[in-house]
């Protein structure tokens, strides 16, 4: 799932996950990280979920995924669009 917080010239956008699916670590990666899995891992939340919050511009597009224990990659089934291989989102 996706959240989203305009912001003056950037969006605020929120990846949340259940705490347990898949189970283990979960980073998501994108072109806004460099597909770098140590940017922005989920980490657990008090209402039985786990999110990474990143700052991104207003009116722009990227490409994302998220990566879990055992080179698992996976879309976001919430995302705006998918380009055939990574979800998509628009701020």
């Amino acid at each position: 799932m996706l959240e989203r917080k305009q912001l003056k010239g950037r969006t605020k956008v929120t990846f949340i996950l259940p705490d347990d699916v898949p189970d283990g670590p979960v980073s998501v990666v994108g072109d806004f990280n460099h597909w770098n899995p140590a940017a922005h891992p989920l980490t657990p939340r008090g209402d039985g979920t786990r999110a990474a919050t990143v700052a991104l511009p207003a009116h722009t597009a990227h490409s994302f995924r998220y990566l879990a224990a055992g080179d698992y990659w996976f879309d976001d089934e919430a995302a705006d669009s998918h380009d055939g291989t990574n979800s998509r989102l628009h701020t």
